[in-house]
């Protein structure tokens, strides 16, 4: 794993499609993302970056309110499941984790534990059904089909902070 660190992002347009998960019906989300690849194709528009999983709302032991997506390089108007989103710009909270991708939990335990130890607060905040977030993304920076050892796979965790004007 990378050294966490915290940097600026530019705001960033994406589609994604919107899906309530449990953690042992997680793969349908992934599989999501090859959905996005055909409708990008088909809209004749290529992605600016690797796909990606947000999470807006978690609770581990019920439900995540997540979505898959894909950048893209100007913002495009969604149509059916694919929505148009952003991004935010801001500060954020962010390590490269290379390993198979059961490690992502505690890839997050590092980040999350090294941003307390740091005293950075997250744009987060708690919600009836759970802990809702501004903006935590796993970005999947490893394609498969070039990399088939799982163990090699480079995941960027990248987590909002809160904003110190707040």
């Amino acid at each position: 794993m990378s050294q966490p660190r915290v940097e600026h992002r530019d705001a960033q347009p994406y589609v994604g499609i919107h899906q309530a998960t449990t953690m042992t019906t997680f793969d349908k989300v992934v599989e999501r993302l090859d959905q996005l690849v055909i409708w990008l194709a088909t809209a004749g528009v290529e992605p600016s970056g690797p796909p990606f999983i947000r999470y807006h709302v978690i609770d581990m032991d019920r439900e995540l309110l997540v979505e898959a997506g894909l950048p893209v390089p100007q913002a495009l108007e969604g149509s059916g499941e694919v929505v148009a989103g952003v991004l935010p710009a801001g500060e954020y909270a962010t390590v490269t984790h290379e390993g198979h991708p059961d490690e992502l939990v505690e890839a997050t335990g590092g980040l999350l534990a090294w941003a307390e130890e740091e005293g950075l607060e997250f744009d987060r905040w708690d919600d009836p059904r759970g802990d809702a977030w501004g903006c935590r993304v796993e970005s999947y920076l490893t394609d498969p089909d070039e990399q088939p050892d799982m163990s090699r796979w480079q995941t960027e965790l990248f987590f909002r902070l809160a904003d110190p004007a707040r």
